[in-house]
């Protein structure tokens, strides 16, 4: 048996700690593995892959970023890319595809399953949006972060009497903000399920200087929208799963600009951007990504294909990807609610 493994999508921690567990599973079983690079992008023309082995993937366990790779392509815009897919396939002498990635990544092995080939999944996705599942691979190493920069423009918010807006990422769904913004003492967070007023922003920032808080952070998700103020992306050139670049809208800078425009508040923006992606992975996302990759290799040994491993509880089970790609995962709004709390 010759396993295929790739990561597509965004980057994030724990890609390398999956790579390494599906690499490690698969030998134990006597199988052998091949690795695409730059996700789907390795599958298309004659393929560009790598033979892994035991000592590819001795030390990655705590090494951010993924050793082989990626980039958000998508076979499925053309036909003859689908065609060159599948004959990379049969050329490299893949039994079975171990797609290592979010809805996008997912969707195509989805897809692939469906027109016959022999895929399995692992969740990976800093966004935490995706369904079925508890949790991705990336997301507490993001939120991590977020709470860390928190931590330090609290103090720097507090000197100078500001208000700072940090802008974190989060396309449809606002798990980092939310949780990021709830573990790390925001005073409001905006996210992409709910459209609330800047208006209603300022009023809870000039609540709170009334009660003598002369600082405030607030949390912003790149998707979010107001309905009182348009923000719309200064360049609106998409990618190839027809998604607009978010960094472009600057919604973290506009919300700034508003709050102090509003308040009369000196107020700054820091957006985390790629930061978000960087760095080792947490304790939880090293164990979420071994658990998950070793169950990738598992479903091939029962030839349960078409399935990923995902969270559910303190369990892994076995879930169909056309459920997981059938929908975002969006915020459970009694979780945002509950930051109101602290406002």
């Amino acid at each position: 048996m010759k396993i295929g493994v790739l990561t597509g999508g965004g980057d994030c921690p724990g890609l390398n700690a999956a790579i390494r567990a599906v690499v490690r599973s698969a030998e134990s079983g006597g199988w052998s593995v091949t690795g695409f690079l730059n996700g789907w992008a390795g599958l298309l023309g004659e393929g560009i892959a790598r033979p892994l082995t035991s000592g590819d993937v001795s030390g990655i366990l705590p090494l951010g970023g993924t050793i082989l790779g990626t980039s958000r392509t998508n076979p499925l815009r053309q036909q003859a890319h689908v065609d060159q897919v599948i004959t990379n396939f049969e050329r490299h002498g893949i039994d079975a595809l171990v797609a290592i990635g979010g809805d996008d990544t997912l969707s195509v092995a989805s897809r692939l399953h469906d027109l016959g080939l022999k895929t399995v999944g692992v969740p990976k996705t800093m966004d935490n949006d995706l369904a079925e599942t508890d949790a991705c691979i990336g997301f507490n190493s993001a939120v991590t972060i977020v709470v860390d920069a928190l931590d330090k423009l609290h103090t720097t918010a507090s000197s100078h009497h500001r208000v700072m807006v940090v802008e974190v990422m989060g396309r449809d769904a606002g798990w980092v903000a939310t949780i990021g913004g709830l573990a790390g003492g925001a005073d409001y967070i905006l996210i992409p399920e709910v459209d609330v007023p800047v208006e209603t922003v300022c009023d809870s920032l000039r609540r709170r200087r009334q009660r003598g808080k002369d600082f405030s952070v607030v949390v912003v998700s790149e998707g979010a929208k107001f309905p009182d103020v348009p923000v719309e992306p200064s360049d609106s050139t998409t990618d190839a799963f027809g998604h607009v670049r978010l960094d472009r809208r600057n919604v973290g800078e506009v919300l700034a600009r508003e709050i102090e425009k509003r308040t009369g508040f000196e107020t700054r923006t820091t957006v985390l951007g790629h930061l978000q992606r960087g760095g080792s992975p947490t304790v939880f996302d090293r164990v979420l990504a071994t658990r998950t990759g070793v169950a990738s290799v598992g479903y091939i040994a029962e030839g349960r294909f078409g399935h990923l491993g995902a969270l559910r509880g303190n369990d892994i089970v076995p879930v169909p990807l056309k459920a997981v790609v059938a929908r975002n995962r969006t915020v459970d709004l009694d979780l945002w609610r509950l930051a109101s709390t602290f406002y």
